[in-house]
């Protein structure tokens, strides 16, 4: 008995893929031929992915929770820290633990006038437990030393006041910071943040003006004080900089309440998880 005209021209098909496939291998292209040899795979292997779903009767779940994946892990540990009671950063106290922090600026200064009494941080960062830490105590108090290190940095430039700021922290098992972090500063862009790029400097450390070799950096343009970046040329200029951050925080999401928060991060988690069933559909397909 024949096999259906389908079926048969699916093995002539898988055939010629065959075929296809011992004749690159064989060929010595020239990058222009590779380039549009790879475009050619690249539209079969998007054609077969959407017949396969097309024809497959049993479709895939519209989420995957995995918890090993490190961009979910991410989510929620930057969730739980949002979740965290805020303090008065004049007010802090030893603590132990490494993990992730958020400064929040509640003050009048002009040029946070958008984030000011927010929900939106004006720095977030991670601190790295030492190495071997197994526990809270054997990370020792590294969130509570660098908050300290921002306290001091704050208290003696001006332009801002100690008083006006408020911090969150969140102590996590050693290795999850990182990924914290990252989403974090790609959810909040928080404007003292380097990878912002506009007034970027808090965490700077005192080298002697005569021995640096690099510019004085635009946080300490707009907030000077600490003295051993005085003699350092400016890396911008002040309006520059103001300029900058109004046409930031033009571009970017205020978040006004801690429901805009939790809406973000949870619609963040359901794209990671549609990720997740993404890669595992085209991973099943190139199979």
């Amino acid at each position: 008995m024949s096999s259906k005209p389908e079926i048969e021209k699916a093995k002539e098909t898988a055939f010629a893929i065959k075929e296809f496939e011992n004749l690159i291998r064989g060929t010595n292209l020239t990058p222009p031929s590779r380039k549009r040899v790879l475009d050619v795979i690249e539209q079969m292997k998007e054609r077969l992915q959407r017949l396969e779903c097309e024809i497959d009767p049993v479709s895939l779940p519209e989420a995957f929770f995995d918890p090993s994946e490190p961009s979910l892990i991410g989510h929620f540990v930057a969730l739980a820290l949002v979740s965290q009671k805020k303090h008065y950063l004049s007010e802090i106290t030893p603590f132990y633990g490494s993990g992730v922090y958020a400064l929040y600026y509640e003050g009048d200064a002009p040029v946070y006038s958008n984030i000011s009494k927010t929900e939106t941080p004006i720095y977030v960062g991670k601190v790295d437990p030492p190495t071997g830490a197994t526990s809270i105590i054997q990370q020792k108090t590294k969130i509570f030393d660098r908050l300290r290190e921002h306290r001091r940095n704050i208290d003696i430039v001006t332009g801002i006041e100690l008083s006006d700021f408020r911090y969150r922290a969140l102590a996590v098992q050693s290795g999850y910071q990182t990924a914290a972090e990252s989403h974090l500063i790609g959810v909040f862009k928080p404007i003292w943040n380097n990878e912002t790029k506009i007034l970027y400097g808090i965490g700077k450390h005192g080298d002697s003006a005569d021995t640096r070799s690099n510019n004085r950096s635009p946080w300490d343009t707009i907030h000077p004080g600490r003295k051993w970046a005085e003699g350092n040329p400016e890396a911008k200029g002040a309006e520059t900089i103001k300029s900058e951050v109004e046409m930031h925080f033009k571009n970017v999401k205020i978040f006004k309440s801690t429901q805009d928060v939790f809406s973000a991060f949870i619609d963040g988690i359901k794209r990671t998880e549609r990720n997740i069933i993404k890669e595992i559909s085209e991973s099943s397909s190139d199979k």
